[in-house]
């Protein structure tokens, strides 16, 4: 079991995962995920503990980063997301491209 400790940092998202905080969100993640890659970091980890929606638009974000880790050779990592999150990501058979941990 992984603790938002074992990393060097964590990007912590919003409770709304939605069209509302979409914006914020990603800009937060994309230079969260920047200064990552300065580091030469292997994973880009956020914690979804406080995440209780999460909709189309939200997913599309949580995709979007995992692609720009991708590209400069990261893995994406979600910690604590609730069940609710990782139903919404297992119906849309996104599963295969982050790595859930509790």
């Amino acid at each position: 079991m992984s603790s938002a400790e074992n990393y060097s940092e964590v990007l912590i998202a919003p409770e709304h995962l939605d069209a509302g905080s979409r914006l914020d969100f990603r800009r937060a993640a994309l230079e969260h995920l920047e200064r990552a890659a300065q580091r030469n970091e292997t994973w880009m980890v956020i914690d979804l503990q406080h995440t209780i929606a999460i909709d189309a638009s939200g997913l599309g974000v949580l995709v979007l980063v995992q692609k720009r880790a991708r590209e400069r050779m990261m893995a994406t990592k979600l910690l604590h997301a609730p069940a609710s999150v990782k139903q919404m990501i297992a119906l849309t058979k996104l599963e295969y491209l982050f790595e859930l941990e509790h």
